[in-house]
């Protein structure tokens, strides 16, 4: 009889839980018994082929339709194709190399599990030498494994198909003990859920949809439990802790600057500042995220609270994730504070304060002063990149820390600098387009939320418009008249490239790109074997701006002032540039995405982001929120070279459709997936959360959060619920845990 902990070998045997152990990371039954099926085939019913990615390791369910063999020309030997499909006339092409006996079995009619890596040979999807199983084989005992209606689908590497994780699983299955459940009855019966012994039979061999919905819904109620359970536990300690309250001071420095705006605040940002306010004057750290619109006014925000903070005594950070926007940020606050900033200077006022700025490329006497600055309070607000984690930079009462586009920064880079308080600060966190983590945790309710959605008086909207530059290379042509239309009606425009450029690429294949033309060295001669993207990406390397540059100078953007800007520049220059840009001086900035946030520039209205398939969600909506910040309207071309239909082609056409960013934000969760959202990693395909969805169960965590906050308001430590807590820390170890509360 086995358990939970007993180890695969002993089992289902040495060479097969060798397999498991190098290729799939399963060392135990738990293991592998939480290696859930990624989805379920259905007798009788066809695969989705058409939906296939070529690249992707598969294994689909499908009917051999028909069986050929012929001879290779280039050498000896034989081919033999055969043809597998559904029954919507979807096929999938599997060849073998020299495997004549294969037509013994492989017989038109037969049904079978195939898996492999998916190739492209002229638009033919196929799977060269794969590993299938035929169902309904008389010989041997692998039909056992499919003896249920729904056959699961694995997860599996090349070494070990899913077929053979499958056998695995029933012969753990049929040897295992009572399964101990750890849910409080409590819950389970409340909930209506079932027994998790019940729950791991039901979702490998699932008798019916119906109880395979059972069985899904018990496992993923306890991934959101352990969470929430965390989440909570974490958070009242949190309230426990000490903190110095920073209530709002009348009279002072936040009066006088309110007083002295050349316009209103919206209701949003009114009602988002009490909301802030409220939560300084506790006595506990607030953890706050602030959400809104790019062009929202969130800076404005911040800023008020870093004023009462510095009015009730104490010092606020600034921490931007480049050193473009921690100077745009330093520039903005003072001509926003005027008089107020330059408290000690012969125009300043003496009831203001000094706002310092610390980059990595300062001049070590600047970094001097500002560290003297600092160190006295004289400082009241501080802004700075990640050199304000150095050992040297240390505050004389820092109160609050803000982290302008929180996703750029580590979590423990925020850490670090929160760790230079003498008590926890108070942290507020912001950002115009929620990452997956970001959105994670903010449906999973460990940040209070602030949300603004109205745009400041003002603001123009934004026209967001995809260049097919490959299929319609005249569009092309087209954008840089427009360009140049823009130009000429006094206003300023962007190019973004996604490279700085190092010398790669023909200059030749990049004129053709820039002038529209098709590129016979690029996209037209694509070979047979590979697919579109393939050929591209073989091709030519992303466009960069210093090959990018010259072209437009030489070419559609002749005659006009064209600037450079990407952070390979020195400071000063970088510096230089976006004060040319900002007042005028140059006509066209040719930029990577060091302009992505913070960049305010009223009179530029257009922005060309080349090659805007390399970009994700996030940062083309950030990007295209350069422009429109004044009263004329903005345009955003995105031009691409992706195949029409593609992934890449839907991306850009989503986020051409819409200015909402809280919608954006759902779609690059739907595309990336949630990330470790209990871990460093902020999104891709290693999610620890295996079946929840952060986007279709937000119910079932609402529902969990609402009962751990029960449980933990009777006994905050589960001290009565000890093997509660023991599957909590195997689901969430305290390393995990580190991060939500540092998040």
């Amino acid at each position: 009889m086995t358990t939970f902990a007993s180890p695969l070998r002993g089992a289902i045997g040495e060479k097969t839980a060798r397999a498991l152990a190098s290729h799939l990371d399963l060392h135990t039954v738990a293991d592998l018994l939480y290696h859930f099926p990624r989805r379920y085939e259905e007798r009788g019913e066809h695969t989705d082929i058409r939906s296939l990615v070529t690249g992707e390791e598969v294994t689909v369910l499908a009917q051999v339709q028909r069986i050929s063999e012929r001879s290779m020309k280039a050498r000896k030997g034989s081919i033999l194709e055969v043809t597998v499909g559904d029954a919507e006339g979807a096929t999938l092409l599997c060849t073998f190399f020299n495997q004549p006996w294969r037509t013994r079995y492989l017989k038109p009619g037969r049904w079978g599990l195939f898996a492999g890596k998916v190739t492209e040979f002229r638009s033919q999807r196929q799977l060269n030498g794969p590993d299938y199983l035929l169902l309904g084989e008389a010989e041997g005992s692998e039909i056992e494994e499919f003896s249920g209606a729904l056959i699961p689908v694995y997860p599996a590497a090349s070494a070990v198909p899913s077929w053979a994780i499958a056998r695995s699983v029933r012969v753990v299955l049929d040897t295992l003990g009572p399964v101990p459940d750890p849910l409080p009855a409590v819950v389970r019966t409340g909930r209506n859920l079932i027994g998790l012994g019940a729950a791991l039979r039901g979702i490998h061999r699932p008798e019916s949809h119906a109880a395979l919905g059972t069985a899904r819904r018990r496992l993923k109620w306890d991934e959101a439990f352990a969470v929430q359970l965390t989440l909570v536990q974490r958070k009242l300690r949190a309230a426990a802790w000490p903190a110095t309250g920073r209530p709002r001071r009348a009279g002072l420095l936040l009066d006088t600057f309110d007083a002295n705006l050349p316009y209103e605040l919206t209701e949003g940002q009114r009602r988002v500042g009490e909301e802030i306010a409220a939560d300084l004057a506790v006595e506990h750290p607030m953890h706050r995220l602030l959400q809104g619109e790019v062009g929202s006014g969130k800076t404005v925000c911040a800023l008020r609270a870093m004023l009462q903070v510095v009015d009730a005594g104490g010092q606020a950070a600034l921490l931007a994730p480049t050193e473009v926007l921690a100077a745009q940020h330093h520039r903005g606050i003072l001509d926003l504070l005027g008089p107020l900033g330059r408290a000690g200077e012969l125009d300043g006022s003496p009831d203001g304060t000094r706002v310092v700025l610390v980059t990595g490329s300062q001049p070590a006497a600047a970094r001097r002063a500002a560290r003297a600055e600092i160190a006295s309070g004289a400082a009241g607000i501080v802004v700075g990149t990640h050199a304000l984690l150095y050992e040297g930079i240390e505050f004389a009462d820092l109160g609050l820390v803000v982290v302008d586009e929180q996703h750029r920064f580590g979590v423990e880079q925020r850490d670090a600098l929160r760790a230079k308080a003498i008590q926890p600060p108070h942290v507020l966190v912001m950002t115009a387009t929620p990452i997956p983590r970001t959105v994670a945790m903010t449906v999973f309710g460990d940040l209070e939320t602030s949300t603004l959605s109205q745009l400041p008086r003002g603001r123009s909207p934004i026209a967001s418009h995809v260049v097919p530059a490959a299929e319609k290379p005249a569009f092309l042509d087209r954008a840089w008249r427009r360009m140049r239309e823009e130009i000429e009606a006094g206003h300023q425009a962007y190019v973004v490239c996604p490279r700085i450029g190092d010398g790669e690429g023909s200059a030749g294949s990049r004129e053709s790109i820039i002038a529209g033309e098709d590129d016979a060295a690029g996209l037209s001669g694509v070979a047979d074997g590979g697919t579109v993207e393939d050929a591209a990406e073989q091709q030519r390397s992303p466009l960069a701006v210093t090959e990018v540059a010259p072209l437009l100078s030489a070419g559609p953007l002749k005659g006009l002032r064209i600037g450079v800007l990407h952070g390979r520049l020195p400071a000063d220059e970088k510096d230089t540039m976006m004060r040319d840009f900002a007042a005028g001086g140059v006509d066209v900035l040719i930029a990577t995405t060091v302009i992505e946030v913070g960049v305010d520039v009223p009179n530029a209205t257009m922005m060309m982001v080349m090659d805007a398939d390399r970009f994700g969600v996030s940062q083309l909506h950030q990007l295209r929120g350069r422009v429109g910040r004044g009263a004329a309207p903005g345009l955003c071309l995105l031009v691409t070279e992706a195949p029409p239909g593609s992934p890449a082609s839907q991306r850009l056409d989503a986020v051409a459709s819409t200015n909402d960013g809280f919608r954006l934000a759902e779609l690059d969760l739907e595309q990336r997936r949630e990330g470790d959202v209990l871990g460093a990693t902020q999104s891709g395909r290693h999610s620890h959360l295996r079946l929840l969805s952060l986007l279709r169960d937000e119910q079932l965590i609402n529902d969990a959060r609402a009962d751990a906050t029960a449980l933990l308001t009777e006994d905050p430590d589960l001290s009565g619920y000890p093997e509660l807590a023991d599957a909590i820390a195997q689901l969430v170890d305290e390393e995990r845990a580190e991060y939500l509360e540092k998040g």
